[in-house]
């Protein structure tokens, strides 16, 4: 039986969910929770799709069938562990041959298999105008590099607000050092599938803290639907003292392989000018840590004033703090009247 994405998404919950597309189209992004259970590998979806388009689709059905023949026992097998209370849920790119053949397969060996109707191209429209139309409540929380907004966010989640890490989703914290001590990002298009999961269990009745971002985040960029929300949205403004921002960024990349942050600093090199750049690799080189922070704030401090200078926000509020301590931040930053 076919269904919609939204039903899809609800029973999802208790029952697998197959993607039977090739690796390759599975690693560019998925639904988030999907099993890889591809049909055909890379090289013969490649070859299946050559000759649908030289010579047509009868003898490319007779190619794909002989291709999966052999399969068919390994795959009813591998479902049976996969769903061993044979319900489960199975798409393609589009809905077509793909699904409709494993799900017929997959039903003559006893499972109940729903099927997505529109495949995972209906599920990709369905996440981008999600971002648009829900009219979800965001409060963004800004400050200068090193103020520990994101361990901030998280002090909100222990105060029972509700937030959406970006930083977290995109594996990357956004500036030229961001790449440090994250792992590989995800494509841009499951960094969208991968923050509309994170959307999908928000109550929409509640703000929900974003923090302050570029619209790119190392390579991903956020989505124009929730990108537009942003920058609609009410701003608090944190002010933490230097020294404090300081030690901040020293938390967080004392211990870095000094290469990566030589790299880091060479990326800025434009904008930080060649004697600062000169001056922060010689304080790497001296351990004075410290003293390369201060380098790099002299950056980013301009870029983030620029940035409130020209913020579009209908209400900025500032908070100052003589401390870095995320959770008494946290503490005053949920009492705020903000929605």
């Amino acid at each position: 039986m076919k269904m919609e994405v939204a039903k899809m998404l609800e029973l999802a919950r208790d029952r697998p969910v197959l993607d039977v597309r090739s690796p390759g189209e599975f690693e560019n992004g998925h639904i988030p929770g999907a099993i890889s259970f591809p049909l055909f590998s890379n090289e013969e979806r490649a070859e299946v799709g050559t000759i649908y388009k030289k010579i047509g689709q009868e003898k490319a059905l007779e190619v794909g069938l002989r291709i999966v023949g052999p399969k068919m026992e390994s795959m009813v097998k591998e479902a049976k562990k996969l769903a061993p209370e044979r319900k489960l849920i199975v798409h393609c790119w589009r809905g077509g041959q793909r699904s409709l053949s494993v799900a017929w397969l997959l039903n003559q060996a006893g499972f109940e298999v729903n099927t997505l109707a529109g495949g995972y191209k209906a599920y990709r429209n369905f996440v981008l105008n999600n971002f648009a139309e829900t009219p979800f409540k965001i409060v963004i929380l800004g400050g200068k590099t090193g103020s520990g907004k994101t361990r901030i966010l998280h002090a909100l989640q222990n105060e029972g607000e509700q937030i959406i890490d970006l930083e977290g989703i995109a594996h990357h914290k956004g500036s030229a050092f961001g790449f440090i001590g994250e792992s590989e990002q995800p494509t841009f298009e499951q960094f969208e599938n991968n923050l509309f999961e994170a959307v999908r269990k928000i109550d929409i009745q509640k703000r929900v803290w974003v923090e302050n971002e570029s619209h790119s985040i190392g390579r991903v960029y956020i989505p124009d639907g929730f990108w537009q929300k942003m920058k609609k949205a009410p701003l608090v403004n944190i002010q933490i003292p230097e020294n404090e921002r300081v030690q901040n960024l020293l938390d967080d990349y004392l211990l870095t392989d000094k290469s990566m942050l030589e790299i880091a600093f060479k990326k800025i090199e434009k904008k930080l000018g060649g004697q600062n750049l000169k001056l922060a690799l010689q304080a790497l080189d001296e351990k004075d840590y410290a003293g390369a922070a201060r380098i790099a704030l002299t950056y980013y401090d301009k870029t983030y004033q620029h940035g409130l200078n020209t913020n579009m926000s209908p209400h900025i509020t500032q908070v100052k703090f003589n401390h870095r301590n995320p959770v008494d931040i946290a503490r005053e930053l949920s009492a705020l009247d903000i929605s």
